[in-house]
């Protein structure tokens, strides 16, 4: 489904990168080493490249991924866009100053917590899981995400994978979203920061 999606002409979600990096833009600064995961078209990671952050992206979609490097290169950065499947993919241990997942709800709570998991393990003692999404209300604003309430994040959905980190943000709450033709208008929105024990 993804890749019939990116495969279309032009970038589905547009080249500006989500809101939330512009929010949280002190969180990221050059040097650091970022993991995001479920990529896309690259616009995120370009955006944190630009900022001086070394990244590696991994998306599914390989037309996502031609379209990532295509905009790295037209930004004259150069990230590290991986073609893969995140639930078969060798994922780093201990690896990254931060692991970052923007609106990756194409999955229930099992699998969700599957790839969390996978996120908190892949980041270094010390460093930051940064997680953005929808929550159940987006369903009645329709302005963008799945049509499945149990993909979506509410502020408790955090609490097993990340029971022993510092939660640094949790906050729920609604925005103009505009983001390419696919997100567009107020969006019910959740917000996680969390740093891994030392």
């Amino acid at each position: 489904m993804w890749e019939d999606r990116f495969a279309q002409d032009g970038y589905l979600f547009g080249t500006e990168p989500v809101p939330f990096l512009l929010k949280h833009d002190a969180i990221f600064e050059a040097g650091q080493s970022v993991l995001s995961i479920a990529e896309g078209e690259g616009r995120n990671g370009v955006h944190l490249a630009k900022k001086g952050l070394d990244v590696t992206g991994v998306e599914f979609a390989p037309s996502a991924v031609a379209k990532a490097e295509k905009l790295a290169a037209l930004n004259d950065v150069e990230p590290t866009f991986i073609h893969a499947d995140l639930f078969t993919w060798d994922w780093p241990q201990d690896a990254f100053d931060i692991t970052l997942g923007l609106f990756f709800q194409f999955v229930g709570p099992v699998e969700r917590d599957i790839l969390w998991s996978k996120m908190l393990g892949a980041t270094r003692p010390g460093g930051l899981i940064v997680i953005h999404g929808y929550t159940p209300k987006q369903i009645e604003l329709g302005t963008g995400g799945p049509p499945n309430v149990e993909n979506m994040y509410t502020s408790a959905s955090f609490d097993t994978v990340f029971a022993g980190c510092e939660v640094l943000v949790c906050e729920e709450y609604e925005a103009e979203q505009r983001s390419g033709s696919a997100h567009v208008g107020m969006s019910a929105l959740i917000d996680f920061v969390a740093r891994k024990p030392e």
